[in-house]
């Protein structure tokens, strides 16, 4: 299974329902372990979200929504928001959640183990301020108009050239609006070729870190605000995890 194929598995379909919508015991089953790493894509709205700057009918969009649980946190803050994912089979599961409020699903216990769930959107969340479509982070439709938040999750590690993506930003970002962009920086060629890394590499004798060219590329258009770490945990099966720190920056549109 090549690396794009991934995210159209059964597999993957399991893996993100659990990640972005389970209860922390299931997720973490034990008493030990990285406990605040749970809720991961709440989170990423929850912690870098800054609700005073949004103005009244905010619109924002979620680049890179998977199975749109931080689309539908963004809900409780924005009144229209659009999930896009490159995923046919993520944006199809989305949209049931979006119609439906929840769907049932297995994760793995252990081999051909599983057990049976229910992925819920959270009742308080208006449904019907969330849309989901399928497109390409490179190639969006140029129809969608300005936002007030764009959020980026885990996204720019995982595209064919991000900086292309990045430097489309400032086209959909209102003065003012905040641009949230969280990675854990892991640069793979089966995703990006070396060449169009944006860090993790030595140019000259220096190490290039992903903050760094984040700062260069975004500069013109952006100012960073702040930083933050942010755990997140993946559970693979009940004995097996990636846990994982992401950067999170949050940039305002000048």
């Amino acid at each position: 299974m090549s690396a794009s194929d991934f995210y159209e598995s059964d597999r993957a379909i399991s893996e993100y329902l659990l990640f972005h919508y389970g209860s922390p015991e299931q997720v973490l089953p034990w008493a030990f372990g990285p406990a605040t790493a749970v809720d991961y894509p709440a989170r990423c709205v929850s912690e870098c979200l800054e609700i005073a700057r949004l103005p009244v009918q905010a619109r924002a969009l979620d680049l890179g929504c998977a199975v749109g649980r931080s689309t539908f946190e963004l809900a409780r803050h924005c009144s229209e928001v659009t999930g896009i994912d490159y995923s046919h089979r993520f944006i199809e599961v989305a949209r049931h959640l979006q119609q439906h409020g929840s769907m049932p699903y297995a994760y793995v216990e252990e081999g051909r183990l599983t057990t049976a769930a229910t992925a819920v959107v959270p009742a308080r969340i208006d449904r019907s301020r969330v849309t989901f479509e399928q497109g390409d982070a490179l190639a969006l439709r140029s129809d969608l108009g300005a936002f007030d938040v764009v959020l980026l999750a885990n996204l720019v590690d995982r595209l064919r050239e991000p900086r292309r993506c990045l430097v489309s930003l400032s086209d959909l970002v209102r003065s003012g609006g905040q641009l949230i962009v969280t990675t854990p920086c892991t640069w793979l060629e089966d995703y990006t070729a070396q060449s169009h890394w944006l860090g993790g590499f030595e140019q000259a004798g220096h190490p290039v870190r992903t903050l760094e060219t984040l700062q260069a590329v975004l500069d013109p258009h952006f100012t960073l605000a702040r930083t933050l770490d942010l755990p997140f945990l993946i559970r693979e099966h009940a004995r097996k995890f990636q846990w994982s720190v992401a950067q999170a920056t949050v940039w305002i549109r000048r």
